[in-house]
């Protein structure tokens, strides 16, 4: 089956994060590419991935970067598909700050939806919602997944309260 979602991200040192979305992305099936697609290092590459993506299959991009990251942005300007964007606490970073800041502050027109710092598994999370819109059985996924994280914390409370 071809790819629903995108998984990029600006680096490999990324890829330990952005795992979480592709975990997230198999336990609910649904199929994905995973790339390093940098905005600084290979613009031209970010430009034929964002400009291919609709007619290649996918739905929705997950973009992860760090620093300055500029990738979700930029890619979220190339196309009309819905991008979640995962700021990365990277090397040189500023606490994370620098990556939110630059994910979360997009002009209006170009929105990106983002995520928690390093939080590529909500990334996954929320793609999965995106597509089950229009998709009953991902749907019926996605409760089953919300009511497996409530009953877990029911046990946990379960054994605080004894």
């Amino acid at each position: 089956m071809n790819p629903l979602v995108g998984i990029i991200m600006g680096s490999d040192s990324d890829l330990k994060i952005m795992e979480s979305a592709a975990e997230i992305l198999k336990q609910f099936n649904i199929p994905f590419e995973l790339s390093i697609v940098s905005a600084h290092r290979t613009p031209k590459r970010m430009v034929e991935y964002a400009s291919s993506a609709y007619k290649r299959g996918l739905k929705v991009i997950i973009a992860g970067a760090g620093g300055a990251a500029h990738l979700p942005g930029m890619v979220a300007s190339l196309d009309t598909l819905p991008v979640i964007g995962v700021p990365i606490k990277s090397s040189n970073s500023i606490d994370g700050w620098d990556s939110i800041l630059s994910i979360l502050q997009m002009p209006n027109g170009v929105p990106v939806a983002t995520v928690a710092l390093n939080a590529a598994k909500n990334a996954g999370i929320l793609a999965a919602e995106i597509l089950a819109i229009s998709d009953e059985s991902l749907t019926k996924k996605l409760v089953a997944f919300k009511n497996n994280m409530k009953e877990e914390i029911e046990k946990k409370n379960g054994k605080l309260e004894k």
